[in-house]
């Protein structure tokens, strides 16, 4: 727990490092900061310094006069400093367990994760708290940092938190009062020994609830089945097909196109969700049950889910050109991500993919891109890996520039035609993030329609 008399080193200083050693000294206490980024690729390098006694361009053995540590999520836990550390019996945590170790009890916590829809869901319910006139705050792996709020304060009615499997790797006492967990599926294979250790880090999420706490699961993944015998507190499960091929009842679920569940308090019709595709369609019933649990009526429910917009990058529509539609989906940076984007829409979609490897086996979406895509542009890092798994299998364009890769889409594409940027990877390889691959994207397309125009 939280001292003044404490040395805390933070390692790491993206955002949430830089608010957890802000709320450290705001609380009275000592931070140390490092990073292994040279000092002029540090934002604010010039004003931690006058804050904080800092290291740039790698960890030194002044880490070890610490007494715990705060690791970024970006740091892997097999590198050789966190290694060092744990030989030398160092304690160490997330920013999300010091945000949870300093949290004013009074604060009512919901925590989402999973592989996919994480920032939607949380989103969603934070969104239907604030329509109903509630204080809250929507933080973790998504927009500001736990510790960016004054949550040690009363006076947060709710906090809603997006949380990643690197968050949750180092929770000691982390514990939600309602906790989702929306699927399991392969990523992040590069930061994991194997799929099933990041399967036991998602459901770290669980790991200390009571029975006085809630559990969302899905009762679709058979993962989370698997492994629920693990959850103590009470579980509620949403489904796309109700009790098709699970032994689970469910509590929520699509019924002709209609969300209902079993005590007949919603009937909620798909078609009135801003959201698309029936992934979303999951996402909205999570989202539900967790605002259901925590005492909100149907008519504000309802409220939230009707004015509730599409997140930015996630099945984005960007513009029509010449009859051709184009979405920006550069949050898919996983295989199932793609599976989703290519279920949303009922015809073939022109689907742009590549990027940065994290592991997976793009073999696995061949059946799906055969039977839902008109063709397959690829890009990036991956671009050779992609073309290994699907030469032969569907048709295929290899194109290394980025903007002449969606070019080359938009020129064979016909009016009526959808061409969808889904990559099933990260962003590295050339982009800062996932947002920076979205917006370069949309820039693009912008592009285009001014060129277009001026030809008609």
């Amino acid at each position: 727990m939280f001292s003044e008399q404490k040395r805390y080193a933070v390692l790491g200083l993206a955002r949430s490092g830089v608010a957890a050693a802000y709320k450290i000294r705001d609380l009275g206490g000592k931070a140390f900061l490092s990073d292994i980024k040279a000092r002029q690729n540090i934002a604010n390098a010039d004003t931690l310094e006058k804050d904080f006694e800092c290291e740039f361009g790698g960890h030194t053995d002044r880490l070890f006069g610490c007494d715990e540590w705060i690791v970024s999520p970006g740091i892997p836990l097999n590198s050789q400093i966190i290694q060092t550390g744990k030989a030398r019996q160092i304690n160490m945590i997330s920013e999300l367990e010091f945000g949870f170790q300093i949290k004013h009890p009074s604060s009512f916590l919901i925590a989402v994760t999973g592989s996919n829809g994480k920032s939607t869901t949380a989103s969603l319910i934070a969104h239907i708290i604030k329509q109903a006139g509630r204080s809250c705050i929507l933080a973790g792996n998504i927009g500001d940092a736990f510790c960016g709020f004054p949550i040690e304060k009363p006076g947060i009615d709710y906090i809603v938190l997006e949380v990643s499997s690197f968050q949750l790797d180092l929770t000691e006492s982390f514990k939600p009062d309602i906790a989702l967990l929306l699927n399991v599926t392969p990523d992040h294979l590069n930061r994991y020994d194997s799929f099933e250790d990041y399967a036991r880090s998602k459901f770290r999420i669980f790991h200390l609830q009571e029975h006085t706490d809630h559990a969302i699961l899905n009762a679709d993944d058979h993962i989370s089945k698997e492994l629920e015998s693990r959850v103590n507190a009470q579980m509620h499960h949403f489904s796309l097909r109700r009790n098709d091929n699970t032994d689970l009842l469910s509590d929520i679920w699509v019924q002709d196109k209609v969300i209902v569940d079993d005590k007949e308090t919603c009937s909620f019709p798909v078609r009135d969700l801003q959201i698309k595709g029936p992934h979303n369609w999951a996402n909205a019933m999570a989202s539900i049950l967790a605002a259901q649990i925590a005492g909100f009526s149907r008519s504000e429910i309802d409220r939230g889910l009707r004015s509730f917009q599409p997140l930015n990058h996630r099945m984005q529509f960007v513009q029509s050109i010449n009859g051709i539609s184009f979405y920006n989906d550069s949050k898919a940076t996983n295989t199932d991500s793609v599976r989703y984007a290519l279920f949303t829409f009922d015809q073939p979609i022109r689907i742009i993919m590549g990027g940065s490897d994290k592991g997976e086996d793009f073999s696995i979406l061949t059946p799906l891109l055969k039977e839902k895509a008109e063709k397959v542009y690829i890009t990036g890092a991956t671009s050779a890996k992609m073309q290994q798994a699907w030469s032969g299998e569907v048709e295929l364009s290899a194109v290394e520039d980025f903007s002449e890769c969606v070019r080359l889409a938009f020129r064979e594409s016909q009016p009526g035609d959808i061409i969808v940027l889904s990559p099933a990877c990260a962003s590295y390889d050339r982009f800062v993030n996932f947002e920076h691959r979205g917006e370069a994207f949309i820039q693009i397309v912008k592009t285009m329609a001014a060129e277009y125009e001026k030809t008609q």
